[in-house]
């Protein structure tokens, strides 16, 4: 049984919520969802990802939407921002909420686009509760299981707010455990738009702490990178974006490939 049809079986056997969710939304709690995770068959081996890396081009045909992301053969990279107290000791103690200040109700947005990330952080400059930017590392089978209960925020094409920037770490309206995917327009190294998509994943409070405690496997403190790399566009406007991916102040980013039915529901191309 793959790990999308052990959680869609198990959450139609739960008892109804007092919400209604609409049609498409899978509700699950983070007890219940790690408890799948751990039963579920792993849903790709080593040898399955080599060959995906070696068949995804970086700089190949650029799809309008597709996951984009710096990753290896067993983990993916994705990045969120936070204040210096909560960034500082999830990085000494390598677990995402140590800190008190870690606010577990609230969703959060995490990207796999380093620019995105630097767009919505301003190079960590725009804002003082989101001055330290994290590079959090998910195994593979984690970040898909996440994408295969998730549902879109909008309709495909749309966006959630005029910019194209998603409310980070807004709490939502009422409690749920359903991830949420928010496509938006993808950013260059000088926060260009782009005409292409970048995907954003919502990850509800109720599923917070799993996620936090449990399927982030490493934190890595990237906030001088970005800032050397805002140093060096400032100080070189015409590098290229080669020039600053052998300064590794851009990683190398690949597509992503995940099960087909992943790509249907959430409007992968």
């Amino acid at each position: 049984m793959s790990l999308g049809t052990a959680i869609y079986k198990y959450s139609t056997q739960r008892a109804q919520p007092r919400a209604q969710p609409h049609s498409n939304e899978r509700v699950l709690s983070a007890g219940d969802f790690l408890g799948q995770l751990r039963g579920a068959q792993t849903l790709a081996t080593t040898a399955n990802w080599r060959e995906m890396a070696s068949n995804a081009n970086a700089k190949g045909n650029i799809k309008q939407r597709q996951i984009r992301a710096h990753y290896d053969e067993e983990t993916i990279t994705v990045y969120q921002a936070y204040s210096s107290e909560i960034a500082s000791t999830a990085v000494n103690q390598q677990r995402l909420n140590a800190s008190p200040q870690f606010r577990l109700g609230r969703m959060t947005w995490i990207k796999p686009s380093w620019c995105w990330m630097m767009y919505r952080a301003g190079y960590s400059y725009k804002d003082k509760n989101q001055e330290r930017i994290l590079a959090l590392k998910m195994k593979h089978e984690h970040f898909i299981a996440l994408l295969e209960k998730a549902t879109l925020t909008t309709e495909p094409g749309k966006e959630l707010t005029p910019d194209g920037a998603t409310s980070c770490d807004k709490p939502p309206r009422e409690k749920s455990s359903v991830v949420k995917v928010q496509w938006d327009p993808e950013r260059s190294p000088r926060l260009e738009k782009l005409g292409y998509r970048s995907i954003q994943i919502g990850i509800p409070g109720l599923l917070a702490a799993t996620w936090a405690d449990e399927l982030v496997v490493g934190i890595e403190d990237v906030t001088e990178k970005a800032r050397a790399l805002e140093r060096e566009l400032r100080e070189s406007p015409r590098a290229t974006d080669e020039e600053l991916q052998r300064k590794a102040l851009v990683p190398l980013e690949r597509e992503f490939v995940v099960p087909l039915e992943v790509q249907r529901a959430l409007g992968i191309d």
